[in-house]
């Protein structure tokens, strides 16, 4: 009874194909860099495995016999067929699509502007990006990695520190000129506030030894891109992060009204399932965007210094 099919030699099947391509067991050997015992072996493991013979050896030449004619057109499709999808897997894993989540005020003021590098160094790589705070289920999409802003505590992640951050209030050139500078915590009475849940008033306060409850009403935005627009458009002080502001500075669209900064325990991540990180795009993609990172010198007069344990709990977002 013939063998079970789900058991084909593979080696054996390519020896096959390469003896009956050139029609000599030498030449076969050579094309496939095995010794020609080895490609014979290969040929009557496969003749017993079907139990025929599958060439006519002479002393000098060597033909098909009919199974072995009859059965070439399939090898060679198939052996195709394998080459074809291994080459597309490794493709794929190196090049391709690339989905990313990360938060939208991120992308929009701190990445986007510097995307140019990692295309120019990665042609090969097709970014796609989806602007979330929550973070994905990577079981249930097809996203790869993400990028979050929060305490590096992800369960069933990996996650690696990319980017620290400082916030510190920021204004328009237009109302610091008109209300003054804050030189003493008192001066915020001048100022309405804009909040925002992710960069809150009373964070800052606390840590720069403010009263807390002092606090006044002012407008609150979903997300710090909004913040930092209404902070160009005059409506109010802003408690703005050094990451996202950093260009809206260099611009002139806004201005620091105090020089004094709060570092953030928090910090951005690169995050995903630990086997993602063995995938070459998504290593290319960490590897510049930690280059980049790196690259990002902390406000004027900060430096980067290993921060206390933090016993804030990690964010989500």
């Amino acid at each position: 009874m013939m063998n079970d099919p789900a058991k084909l030699p593979l080696n054996a099947l390519r020896a096959f194909d390469a003896v009956a391509s050139h029609l000599s067991f030498t030449a076969a050997a050579q094309s496939l860099n095995v010794t020609t015992a080895a490609v014979s072996s290969h040929i009557k493991s496969l003749e017993g495995f079907l139990e025929t013979p599958l060439f006519i050896r002479h002393s000098r030449s060597v033909r098909l016999t009919p199974q072995g004619a009859r059965l070439l057109p399939g090898i060679q499709r198939g052996l195709a067929e394998l080459t074809r999808a291994v080459g597309q897997l490794r493709q794929d894993l190196s090049s391709g699509l690339l989905n990313i989540s990360l938060l939208g005020s991120f992308l929009q003021q701190w990445l986007l502007p510097r995307l140019g590098d990692f295309y120019r160094k990665h042609p090969e790589i097709d970014l796609r990006f989806n602007s979330s705070r929550e973070l994905i289920d990577f079981m249930q999409t097809d996203f790869h990695a993400a990028v979050r802003y929060g305490g590096g505590e992800w369960p069933q992640l990996r996650a690696e520190r990319m980017l620290d951050d400082w916030v510190f209030p920021v204004a328009s050139p237009t109302l610091l000129e008109t209300l003054g500078p804050i030189e003493t915590l008192g001066d915020l009475r001048k100022y309405p506030l804009l909040h925002s849940t992710h960069e809150p008033w009373v964070d800052w306060l606390r840590r720069v030894g403010g009263d807390t409850t002092r606090l006044e009403g002012g407008p609150m935005l979903d997300d710090s891109a909004s913040v930092l627009a209404a902070a160009e458009q005059g409506h109010g002080l802003a408690l703005a992060r050094w990451s996202l502001v950093a260009g809206d500075l260099a611009a002139g669209r806004l201005v620091r009204a105090s020089g004094q900064s709060v570092r953030q325990h928090h910090a951005y991540y690169f995050v995903a399932p630990a086997h993602h990180f063995e995938l070459p795009k998504v290593i290319r993609f960490r590897d510049w965007l930690g280059e980049v990172c790196r690259r990002f010198e902390p406000p004027e007069g900060e430096r980067l210094e290993p921060l206390p344990v933090s016993q804030e709990s990690a964010a989500t977002h």
